[in-house]
């Protein structure tokens, strides 16, 4: 069975990581969208919700799976036997530092890292920017899910 990993913090989770996702998953007979657990960075949405939230949007490919896990990505692939990591590539500088990271996994571990180049129209997408626009009233709408924009929207006005 060929399987793969596309980590990431997913908070929230948007068009784009959905997009690398999906094609992910024509490639590899199980995709796992693993949610990295990084204590030091504050998150918008706990682990559990962002599990959640991914489960709900990944629910049309049946062969992808949702966890999380702490600790390094190549220890992660290693106890579950996945072979390849999936990363999506927006610009120049996602490449030089997501190189860097392939060639240490390698080193480490042996698994391998396949970069995917981002659809255009998410190239300048990311989660930060997402919380910051939806923080100030902006449209997000074409950026995540409506599920996801919804629960965004809750959440930043518990927060006002």
């Amino acid at each position: 069975m060929r399987r793969a990993v596309c980590p990431g913090s997913y908070d929230p989770v948007t068009n784009g990581h959905l997009d690398i996702i999906e094609r992910a998953s024509k490639l590899f007979d199980e995709v796992v969208v693993a949610v990295l657990i990084n204590k030091s960075k504050k998150s918008l949405f706990s682990v559990e919700e962002r599990l959640e939230m991914l489960r709900e949007v990944t629910e049309p490919w049946p062969n992808v799976r949702i966890d999380a896990w702490h600790g390094l990505l190549v220890d992660y692939c290693r106890t579950n036997g996945i072979g390849a990591i999936v990363k999506g590539l927006r610009a120049v500088s996602d490449f030089d530092y997501e190189l860097q990271m392939a060639q240490m996994n390698q080193q480490l571990s042996g698994v391998e890292t396949m970069f995917m180049s981002t659809n255009p129209q998410y190239s300048f997408l990311a989660s930060s920017l997402v919380k910051e626009v939806a923080t100030y009233g902006g449209d997000v709408s074409d950026l995540v899910p409506a599920k996801i924009e919804q629960r965004l929207r809750e959440r930043l006005a518990e927060r006002a």
